[in-house]
């Protein structure tokens, strides 16, 4: 009997270490919901006041804004040198195992890479600027496949560049070309080869990372899509944006709601918490929350707060508040969720991107600070803060923390912190 016990709690704990091991095999942005939140234990409360330990950085990644993607040994990355898109693969103690030149990027303005690596079941999928999906062997980094999404679906490039993150659930991998033609497409991750198509509405790809929601009683992937520009137009033009609802299975549209804001830039994945999805865009958009009714066919409008206009840093809810920073107003957020009230806004921070672990928020702003918040409803309560000195251009990655590592990438360098 006791051998038996044995033989069940060693099964068990394989079984918990495999699950573990295979999560890990399996990143995309912004984590497991591309809500932001990331399942660390054991953080530091407090850093040192110089900042937490910088164990490793490398500074030559070249330009890009992309952050990093990590599997159980080892860390992915991608820059663009001259207009090559290169992938560098690390290990966790910062060696540079090797590095590979994908493909061709991004080099017309605010010239790097944009889209985050996602790592799935052995392979590698990288989208750039351009429009062209990688997949590479993840184990050989020899291509499997490769599509011009713009060019096979008739899409239309943005002003800046493809921006979107590669989504996967299940087999599929679900991309935005946009256009007349089609507005998503849904791809066998395996071969690349098409699944489903949604039909064009002449609306593009609007620099938005799409989610995936499993839990209504139709499955669905929901993005951003926007107007072509209208030629002379002024920056005071109101643009009306759209987030737009597909059945992951078939392609067809659900539903659709207009977000007008005066531009056509809408990053943020939207965030989809017990039947409730929020959309957050800058530019005077703002923030709305929709309730999802009829298994998901439908959504209705819950509340709007114009102020809250984040427009690509994301948003994170603790308990019953929301806290984002703002962009044309540049003040930092509280909102209560229930209702979308304002609880306060303060300039402290500033424009930043916020991730969030173990209790705490994670805001690097675009100033090149990196501050920990504890989140409070009543005021903005920072605890700890530190300049980024290393790096170059923007400060527009979105932090990572994997094993207690906190992962900031700033231009061509990249920053490895102990925050355990």
């Amino acid at each position: 009997m006791k051998n038996y016990l044995l033989l069940i709690a060693i099964f068990l704990c394989a079984s918990c270490v495999n699950s573990s091991q295979d999560t890990a095999k399996n990143w995309q942005w912004r984590g497991e919901n591309r809500n932001g939140m990331y399942n660390e234990t054991g953080l530091l409360k407090e850093w040192p006041e110089e900042g937490p330990q910088l164990l490793w950085y490398f500074e030559e990644l070249g330009e890009g804004h992309t952050s990093v993607a990590i599997t159980g040994e080892k860390l992915y990355a991608t820059g663009m040198h001259g207009d090559d898109l290169v992938l560098y693969v690390f290990d966790l103690t910062g060696k540079l195992l090797t590095e590979k030149i994908i493909g061709k990027e991004w080099d017309t303005n605010w010239n790097g890479t944009r889209s985050s690596v996602c790592i799935n079941d052995g392979k590698l999928y990288i989208f750039n600027a351009l429009g062209t999906l990688f997949c590479l062997d993840e184990a050989t980094l020899n291509e499997v496949w490769t599509k011009d999404l713009l060019t096979e679906f008739e899409g239309e490039n943005l002003m800046f560049g493809m921006t979107e993150s590669p989504l996967i659930a299940g087999n599929t991998i679900f991309m935005t070309p946009g256009g007349e033609q089609h507005s998503m497409v849904a791809l066998n991750k395996e071969t690349g080869e098409l699944i489903w198509s949604s039909s064009g509405t002449g609306m593009v790809s609007s620099y938005c990372s799409p989610l995936y929601i499993a839990d209504q009683s139709v499955p669905m992937v929901v993005t951003w899509l926007s107007p072509l520009a209208i030629e002379g137009a002024s920056r005071d033009t109101w643009y009306d944006n759209e987030l737009v609802a597909f059945n992951a299975e078939t392609g067809e549209q659900l539903w659709s709601q207009t977000l007008p804001s005066q531009n056509r830039i809408n990053p943020n994945t939207p965030i989809y918490i017990d039947g409730m999805i929020l959309a957050v865009t800058g530019y005077k958009g703002g923030a709305w929350l929709y309730r999802l009714k009829d298994g998901g066919k439908t959504a209705e409008l819950v509340w709007k707060n114009d102020e809250m206009d984040n427009q690509m840093g994301g948003a994170i809810k603790v308990g019953d508040y929301l806290y984002a920073s703002g962009h044309t107003n540049n003040y930092w957020f509280c909102v209560d969720w229930k209702t979308g009230e304002t609880k306060y806004k303060v300039e402290e921070i500033g424009r930043s991107n916020i991730i969030f672990a173990e209790g705490m928020l994670y805001c690097y702003s675009e100033r090149g600070e990196m501050f920990l918040v504890k989140p409070n409803p009543e005021e903005l309560e920072i605890v700890s803060s530190f300049k980024v000195t290393l790096g170059t251009a923007q400060h527009w990655a979105h932090p990572v923390i994997y094993q207690g590592m906190l992962y900031l990438r700033h231009g061509n360098a990249l920053m490895a912190y102990k925050i355990k």
